[in-house]
């Protein structure tokens, strides 16, 4: 598999860049956020709670984003859609550093949600489709990792600049990824099977393809839910839990965040890899159900240490299991609809799952600010719920697009 790579174009490793780039530096816009909860309610006056709002309007909107974008990118081609999706996340994120109110905020961080929705559908697909079938698991586990990148990319900064530039500070700085524009521009090629004229002439072919497989539709989206509960339900809320439940300072929050995010990479690769192997099914279900015995490590380790392996562990298997799905998705997808059915199905299963921050704060704040408890249940329940899903669910590994 790996010896493969050497088999790409220049072209190909120029569209695979920018598309792990553009979700790489989306999801480092949004876990910007996660650091400073704490930061931005004591700015407004206002609880952890309330702030955590910001969040699942962010996860409810990006369904608009992922149809909207998605249908433009089967239009009009993935390569521009791309462009303007990154620049309109960039933006919005650097708005919301300027915020003068918590309403103004979370207005805001909504917006953003609808801009951070469009990105993996559109570059998903334009991976996806730019390289050949053989290279789908490995490519999709390199896409995938973008996220905790994003993630550890976001805990490095928190880490060196927040005690110099403070929360604002921190969404400006997010306004770099929209360089990114000028490198797709330059270097990436559009879609070949998007050229070959597998294209949307019209939205309401969308609400076809939705008739003609509305079962295939409805089961992707509840594995999408099951996936974004256990992605966030171990992601969003983990660090207010090392700092309020456990008392660790700013650094070492950072340090353990960069270190199973590093894990969440590894993972991403390496299950990817295997899907190619053993199949995108068999490969999510033993990840998922790997990460349940490393639940009470993960949050009731005595030490530092043990936090951050356990932390290690869980983000592996749960980003291991996500490492499979741009390739799961794609390759489920209804040719005409590439560049909208992953991106919607993702989406909608974020907007089912955006309540899991407000949820975990709230199991937390009945049970005396008990995060462990919240972060255990959530993440224990979704592993099973998704291996079941998944296990008897569908599969098209290698299918010719």
């Amino acid at each position: 598999m790996l010896g493969d790579l050497r088999d790409l174009t220049r072209r190909q490793w120029h569209v695979i860049a920018a598309c792990y780039l553009g979700w790489t530096l989306d999801a480092f816009d949004f876990f910007i956020l996660v650091f400073v909860l704490k930061d931005v309610a004591a700015e407004f006056t206002t609880t952890v709670k309330a702030v955590t709002l910001a969040i699942t309007l962010t996860l409810a909107m990006r369904p608009i984003g992922a149809l909207a974008f998605g249908v433009m990118a089967d239009r009009f081609g993935r390569r521009p859609v791309l462009m303007i999706n990154v620049l309109a996340y960039s933006l919005l994120e650097f708005a919301s550093g300027f915020a003068p109110s918590l309403t103004v905020f979370i207005i805001l961080r909504a917006l953003y949600g609808i801009a951070m929705g469009g990105e993996w559908g559109v570059g998903a697909s334009l991976a996806m489709e730019s390289i050949p079938a053989k290279m789908r698991g490995l490519v999709s586990g390199i896409l995938q990792t973008g996220y905790p990148s994003g993630y550890l990319l976001a805990s490095l900064v928190f880490y060196f600049l927040f005690p110099l530039i403070g929360w604002r500070g921190m969404f400006m700085v997010g306004i770099i990824p929209a360089f990114l524009v000028m490198y797709i521009r330059r270097t990436v090629d559009e879609s070949p099977t998007f050229l070959a004229g597998e294209r949307i002439e019209k939205t309401t072919n969308l609400l076809q393809q939705v008739k003609k497989n509305w079962g295939l539709f409805l089961w992707a989206i509840t594995m999408m839910t099951s996936f974004n509960f256990l992605s966030h339900g171990t992601q969003d809320l983990y660090p207010t839990f090392l700092e309020q439940q456990r008392h660790l300072s700013n650094h070492s929050v950072s340090i353990i965040a960069a270190i199973y995010n590093i894990g969440a990479i590894l993972g991403g690769l390496t299950f990817g890899i295997l899907s190619n192997k053993i199949g995108r099914r068999r490969a999510i279900v033993i990840a998922s159900l790997c990460a349940l015995p490393i639940l009470p490590l993960w949050t009731q380790a005595k030490t530092s240490v043990g936090l951050a392996i356990g932390a290690f562990l869980i983000q592996f298997f749960v980003q291991g299991a996500w490492g499979v799905v741009p390739a799961h998705l794609n390759e489920l997808s209804p040719d005409a609809v590439r560049g909208a059915f992953p991106g919607v199905a993702y989406q909608l299963g974020n907007l089912l799952a955006s309540y899991n921050a407000t949820l975990q704060a709230g199991i937390a704040a009945d049970h005396n600010g008990d995060y462990a408890l919240a972060l255990t249940i959530v993440a224990g329940v979704v592993a099973i719920i998704l291996a079941l899903i998944v296990g008897f669910g569908r599969e098209a590994r290698g299918k010719n697009f």
